[in-house]
């Protein structure tokens, strides 16, 4: 392998025999010993042979992050828009900000594996903050600013931050350094020097909470965020013309990693928004000087658009793709946006693994795999398997195995929950149930564990009936999540007293100050008894069957 470097903006290229592989005009053909002249966006530039800039056999032969790269490559380019500030960056505004900001990490301490909370909404200083700590080592941990005090106090105890920085959504959770004085400090700051990025370095935490209730930290190496940026944009035509409104919150696997990440590496932009309001988002899709290209959400989203007054698909006609994930999306739903000549596309990923499946963008092809999450993404190794560990055939349903290099290698500081879901061979147990057709379209039949969506938020009944487990008023609880219209789904609380004083609305308002509010069970139900197997065991489906029923 010969490696050329451009004079211009130092990217590399491989040379190889071949027009294409070194994009020559036609004609031309690669030369060992002498320059080359490529036409690059930025100008003709001149590619002079390099021998000895990257080792062939390095895990260093990778570009330094895509902020900087893309501030070489095309440096007046639109990186981000803030749209609720006003303020736009190009590439190497945006790169300049991110380097000053990597200054004032390594000024504070916060580098080589020590990490940076943030709790805020939305905003492209997040962005930039998530970009410098890779330039210093740093591991960026977005928090969910909609958690309760005690939920955040479990999370910062888990993640011991250097440094937590927060806008006002953190007043009376948490004491926060505020986050605007931080950006402010660093301006004065000149830019740190952009290092090449180990692979294998973790660099982001995104916390979960696992069906024990305890939350868990999933650990993403820049390996992971690459290959899961790769995964999203060649399923949905992400390239440097893309437009990406960003609103789901960062401190999601969709907000940063989805939203983020896939644009950024391609050249193209981000317009950032700190939340969603349907009127306003219908607004900004039909703004031409955004130019919005795709708009990821989930299903309860989508349903907003469309209950809007005087809501014209037409102002989403020229987006390259609408992807609804989070949640199951209803059929009927799925058809009304494609009879409207709007690829709405269903998305199926998780914090550990990025995008794992993906569909064309292409509105015949949903149609006709109506319901299909997709194909597995290019980077992902999948098995479907039984409760033996023996691979399903086609059409039958079995548990989701992963693998690949955007797998996630574990939890943070937690090897027995890192070993419960990764086997010996690197492959991650999902605890999805799926089944994949001859055509190698994936469908997700059900999750194999009780965790249910509500609004697009994972809610997990174990951690509910944790809170409740000492309350003086209750002998015993179960949750379980219910099909609703609005929400997609939400908790049923199922009760049986242990006295006379068990009151309902008292015990709503002690989990409203005890949980984040789309974790408290919209309906709360007292019972004489809950279902259990003749061994013991809670039946949560014979408990789901009565309360449907209204038994």
């Amino acid at each position: 392998m010969r490696w050329l470097a451009c004079s211009f903006c130092e990217r590399l290229f491989t040379a190889c025999p071949g027009v294409q592989s070194c994009r020559l005009p036609a004609g031309e053909t690669c030369s060992a010993d002498s320059p080359l002249r490529l036409n690059l966006p930025h100008a003709a530039v001149v590619l002079t042979p390099v021998t000895s800039r990257i080792p062939e056999d390095s895990a260093m032969a990778m570009p330094t992050d895509s902020i900087a790269f893309h501030a070489r490559l095309s440096p007046q380019q639109l990186a981000a828009r803030d749209l609720l500030l006003g303020i736009e960056w190009t590439y190497a505004e945006l790169d300049a900000l991110v380097g000053r900001l990597a200054a004032m990490l390594r000024k504070r301490g916060c580098v080589d594996g020590e990490r940076l909370a943030v709790l805020a909404r939305n905003s492209v200083w997040q962005v930039a903050l998530h970009f410098a700590c890779g330039r210093v080592g740093a591991i960026y941990v977005p928090l969910n600013w909609r958690l309760s005090a005690s939920e955040l106090d479990a999370l910062l105890q888990r993640a011991q931050p250097r440094l937590l920085l927060g806008d006002d959504v953190a007043a009376g959770r948490t004491d926060v350094e505020a986050l605007a004085g931080f950006i402010a400090s660093a301006d004065a700051l000149e830019p740190a020097d952009t290092p090449s990025i180990p692979p294998e370095r973790v660099s982001l935490i995104l916390f979960t909470s696992g069906t024990s209730g305890q939350p868990k930290g999933v650990m993403l190496s820049e390996q992971n965020l690459q290959h899961a940026a790769h995964n999203f944009g060649v399923t949905t035509r992400v390239d440097a013309r893309s437009s990406f409104l960003c609103e789901a919150p960062m401190f999601h696997t969709i907000g940063l990693v989805t939203n983020v990440r896939p644009v950024l590496a391609v050249g193209g932009s981000i317009q950032v928004s700190n939340g969603f309001e349907p009127k306003r988002t219908l607004g900004w899709f039909s703004d031409q000087s955004l130019g919005i290209t795709h708009y990821v959400g989930v299903p309860q989203m989508m349903q907003a658009f469309r209950h809007q007054p005087g809501f014209d698909a037409a102002a989403l006609r020229h987006l390259t793709a609408l992807v609804s994930g989070g949640a199951p999306h209803a059929s009927e739903d799925l058809l009304g946006w494609l009879d409207d000549g709007i690829p709405m596309v269903c998305g199926f990923g998780m914090s550990e693994a990025g995008t794992v499946f993906g569909m064309s963008v292409n509105c015949d092809v949903i149609r006709n795999k109506l319901g299909a999450a997709g194909i597995a993404t290019p980077s992902v190794q999948t098995r479907v398997v039984d409760a033996n560990g023996d691979d399903c055939p086609a059409g039958v349903p079995g548990e989701l195995l992963l693998r690949g290099p955007n797998l996630s290698p574990g939890y943070w500081r937690d090897p027995q929950a890192s070993a419960e879901v990764l086997d010996s061979e690197g492959w991650f147990r999902t605890g999805d149930i799926v089944q994949r057709d001859a055509d190698g379209f994936f469908w997700v039949v059900d999750r194999k564990k009780d965790m249910f969506i509500s609004g697009g938020e994972n809610v997990y009944p174990a951690e509910i009936e944790a809170v409740l487990a000492d309350h003086p008023h209750i002998r015993e609880c179960a949750v379980v999540g219910m099909a609703d219209q609005q929400w997609g789904e939400v908790g049923y609380l199922a009760i049986v007293p242990a006295d006379e004083m068990t009151d309902l609305e008292e015990i709503r308002s002690y989990l409203i100050t005890r949980l984040a509010k789309y974790k408290v069970p919209k309906h709360l139900r007292l019972v004489d008894a809950l279902p259990r197997t003749a061994t013991g065991k809670l039946q949560k489906a014979g408990l789901r069957d009565a309360l449907a029923s209204g038994n």
